[in-house]
């Protein structure tokens, strides 16, 4: 079974992220941008799931991400340090599920970077309810 950096093991992470997500859906709701909620995926690294080769490493790898064009909130279970940790982690990613992915985009084209992006702030804003999803 593989562990993470001494952290929390994967069936565990699998198993919270799933009642965290249920737990979003009950608190925030549906997106008016898909049609169902996001599905959870587990990868190593960002690089690793591009690539397609779960060796693949890179300098710097995300918690996690929401990709709307599959419609999945994917967890880099490696960087989860903890069970507030990974809450916080999905609040964020739910929050970009709610948001428009056509505006996501417009903002980056206009000039937005990460750290100014109004809809990262938003999400990042949100991380603070993460207790939210463990009661």
């Amino acid at each position: 079974m593989l562990k993470n950096k001494g952290y929390m093991e994967l069936s565990k992470i699998e198993q919270l992220a799933q009642k965290y997500l249920n737990k979003c859906i009950e608190v925030y709701g549906y997106s008016k941008h898909q049609e169902t909620t996001p599905y959870l995926e587990f990868e190593t690294s960002i690089y690793a799931r591009l690539s397609g080769d779960e060796e693949m490493e890179g300098e710097q790898t995300p918690d996690g991400e929401y990709d709307s064009l599959s419609n999945s909130i994917v967890i880099y279970y490696p960087a989860i340090q903890s069970e507030r940790h990974l809450a916080e982690t999905i609040v964020h990613e739910y929050q970009h599920y709610l948001q428009s992915p056509i505006w996501m985009t417009r903002y980056y084209n206009m000039g937005f970077s990460y750290y100014d992006h109004l809809y990262e702030i938003a999400a990042t804003k949100e991380e603070k309810n993460w207790e939210l999803l463990v009661s």
